[in-house]
Parts: C-alpha cells; sequence; structure tokens
C-alpha cells in the first residue's frame, strides 16, 4: 500500500537496483534468494516455498527479504529466470526445425530437474533476463524462416506449450506409478489383458489394427523421448516451407 492507501503501481523486479547508491552492500542477493527457493521447490515443491522459508534458509528476517522480494511473485519471477540460466545456448546450425527441436529437449530435461516449472510458466515471467536471452536465441534460430516476427513468437510459445503440456503428462504419470500400492508392471498386465477382451469382440476395428503387434500399455511409454520428438517435429513440421 503506498502512504495515500491506494494500492502500490506495479513494479518490475528487474528495474529496481539490487544495490542502492553507494551505501553498504546488501547482505543478500537476488540470486543466493532465488536459489534458496528453487532449492526447496525441486525438493519439497512449490507449495513448501514461502517468504519465511526462503528467509530461514539465507539467514534472514522474514521482513527483511521484503526489502528485496517486494512480493512472492517475484519471488516467482526470480525462481524461473534463474532455471532459465540453464540453458546452453550455442550458436544456430542454419537448420531452424532441428535447432528448436534442441531447445525443446533442452526445456523438457530442464521441466525434469525442476518439475515445479510448468506451473509458474506464464508470459509475464517471459522478459526477465535469462528468458529474454532465451527468447533472443530463439528468433536468431529463426533466422532463415520467412514468417513475420509475430509469427516466429508465436512458434516458440507453441513449441514451449508442447513441451510444457507433455512433461506435465509425464510427471503426472511417475507420480501416479509412486503411489500405486501394487506393482505397476502388475496393473499394466491386468488393463492389458482386459483391452485385448475388448478388442477381440470385433467392435472396434479401426483400433484393433492400430494396435496390431504392440503392447498397448508399455510401448505407449518404451521410448518417451522418441514420442516427443515426434509431436514437436510435427509441430515444427506445419511452419514454412518442407525444407529448412
Amino acid at each position: 500500500m503506498a502512504a495515500s492507501g491506494r494500492p502500490a503501481p506495479p513494479e518490475v523486479i528487474w528495474a529496481r537496483p539490487e544495490r542502492a547508491g553507494r551505501g553498504p552492500r546488501p547482505a543478500h542477493t537476488r540470486e543466493s534468494i532465488a536459489a534458496e527457493a528453487v532449492r526447496i521447490a525441486d525438493a519439497e515443491g512449490i507449495e513448501a516455498v514461502s517468504m519465511r522459508r526462503v528467509a530461514t534458509g539465507i539467514g534472514a528476517g522474514t521482513m527483511s527479504l521484503y526489502n528485496y522480494v517486494p512480493r512472492k511473485e517475484d519471488l516467482y519471477e526470480l525462481m524461473v529466470d534463474a532455471v532459465s540460466g540453464e540453458y546452453e545456448l550455442t550458436p544456430p546450425t542454419g537448420n531452424w526445425r532441428a535447432d528448436l527441436l534442441a531447445l525443446a529437449r533442452q526445456t523438457r530435461e530442464l521441466m525434469h530437474r525442476h518439475p515445479w516449472l510448468p506451473r509458474l510458466l506464464s508470459p509475464v515471467y517471459g522478459f526477465s533476463p535469462n528468458a529474454l536471452r532465451y527468447l533472443e536465441h530463439s528468433l536468431d534460430c529463426l533466422t532463415p524462416l520467412e514468417v513475420s516476427g509475430p509469427e516466429k513468437l508465436e512458434l516458440v510459445a507453441a513449441v514451449n506449450g508442447t513441451v510444457a503440456t507433455f512433461v506435465a503428462s509425464e510427471l503426472a504419470l511417475a507420480e501416479r506409478a509412486r503411489s500405486l500400492p501394487w506393482d505397476e508392471a502388475a496393473e499394466e498386465g491386468v488393463r492389458t489383458a482386459w483391452l485385448g477382451s475388448r478388442l477381440a469382440t470385433g467392435q472396434y476395428p479401426l483400433l484393433a489394427a492400430a494396435l496390431a503387434g504392440a503392447h498397448p500399455v508399455v510401448d505407449a511409454a518404451a521410448d518417451l523421448g522418441a514420442v516427443f520428438d515426434r509431436s514437436v517435429s510435427r509441430l515444427l513440421g506445419a511452419w514454412g516451407p518442407a525444407q529448412g
């Protein structure tokens, strides 16, 4: 709240200097604050991240932390920026589809290292320093693609949305497997047998033909990396000329 009693005007955390003037060096940095928040989220989930937990972790008072990070939303933004710095952005090859697929693979790995990340994805956080670095690199990769700038940004967003959806499904399946009171293979066997009995009725000829020779449960998860590559490649194939 401002002194007038009205809500304080919106503020961009990155517009605040970490160190004002020539005064004493701050006891903490955004980097250390973000690192502690990421550590907590990685270990316990995003729900465990609070200003109090982070302050305790870095040895600060909860109220003093607000001098560095005014809002919890700002803390989330610092977290997203911190993990966005983990990208290895190599020079574009000239094959924009291959370059974006490589970036998508990195994003998938990033989300598996930090399972809370898909929940915090927001265009609002897309303009932090490391996010800007990522976007600039993505557009550099897309230089050979002859479409407008907004369309290139749309493509980058579509790829990231596809990755987030894919990883969210992977994480949900993994969590379900961990919570099962029985062996997952045993359940797969029962479900596969039941599905086989349904296909044998002849009521689903197209599905039976599609699954012919496949283990419908195991094969679907046999190589999720290959499934991921195909999913992203199909999306990329809808843009630009057949080759590029």
